[in-house]
Order: C-alpha cells, then sequence, then structure tokens
C-alpha cells in the first residue's frame, strides 16, 4: 500500500513552532501584565497606610512636620500610581498586540493544516481509483482466462 507524503510538511512544521512562540509570547505579557496589576495594587495599599497615618497623627499630638512628611508621601505615592496605571496600559496594549498575532498564526496554522486533509483526502481517492482499476483488470483478467 503507498504511504502518504505531504509535500508541505515543513510549512506545516514551521507554523506549529511559529505558533508555540507565539504562546510563549502570550503567555510572557499576560504575566507582565499581572507582575504590573500586583504593583498597583501594592501602591494602593501604601497610600491607603499612609492615609491612616495620617488621620491618627491628626487626631493625637500634632507633630507638623511628621504630618507633612505624610502628606508628602501621599503625594509622591499618587503620582506612582498614575506612572503605574500607564505602565499597566502599555501591559494590556501589549497583551491584546501579543493575542492578535496568536490569533493569525493559529488560523494559518490550521489553514495548512486543512490543506493536509484535502491532501490526503485526495490520495485515499487516488488509491480507491487505482485499487478499483486493479480489481477490474483482475476481474477481466480472470473471466477472460475462463472463457479460454
Amino acid at each position: 500500500m503507498a504511504k502518504f507524503i505531504y509535500k508541505m510538511q515543513n510549512i506545516l512544521d514551521v507554523k506549529y513552532k511559529l505558533e508555540e512562540q507565539a504562546k510563549t509570547r502570550y503567555s510572557e505579557a499576560r504575566v507582565r501584565l499581572d507582575v504590573e496589576q500586583e504593583k498597583l495594587e501594592g501602591l494602593r495599599n501604601r497610600k491607603l497606610m499612609y492615609e491612616d497615618m495620617a488621620r491618627e497623627l491628626m487626631c493625637g499630638i500634632l507633630n507638623l512636620a511628621r504630618i507633612r512628611h505624610v502628606r508628602q508621601e501621599i503625594e509622591r505615592i499618587k503620582e506612582e500610581i498614575k506612572n503605574q496605571l500607564i505602565q499597566i496600559r502599555v501591559s494590556e496594549k501589549n497583551l491584546e498586540q501579543a493575542r492578535l498575532t496568536l490569533n493569525e498564526v493559529i488560523v494559518a496554522r490550521k489553514t495548512h493544516e486543512k490543506l493536509k486533509e484535502d491532501a490526503f483526502e485526495e490520495f485515499r481517492k487516488e488509491l480507491n481509483s487505482q485499487e478499483s482499476r486493479e480489481n477490474d483488470e483482475l476481474v477481466s483478467y480472470s473471466y477472460s482466462n475462463r472463457n479460454s
């Protein structure tokens, strides 16, 4: 029996490798976004801590230098939060780009898999046709030998 050999198998193999690379890049972008979001959460927690500290300082004996320092820290953390939000937006855009690239690579791979399936079906049809011709020839030969 004949063996099916897909002529563009090397291209399909490249498509599989590209898909794996795209999945890796997507995964890395997802991790980066998660890290940036964790940083933002940490900054927000620090801001809440300083706000609580400022409220406590206002209730007890007033230490103006300490109150001023805490307020400056709150303002500094607010600025860091703004910068972190920008970093998160950048990470989200990178993640979206990685997702789009992954989708394109998956579509290309599936297209080549479909081409391989179509080529295999064509191969099977040709093989069946060849077997049918051989059977017809065998029957014809057997019939002519019996009649002779």
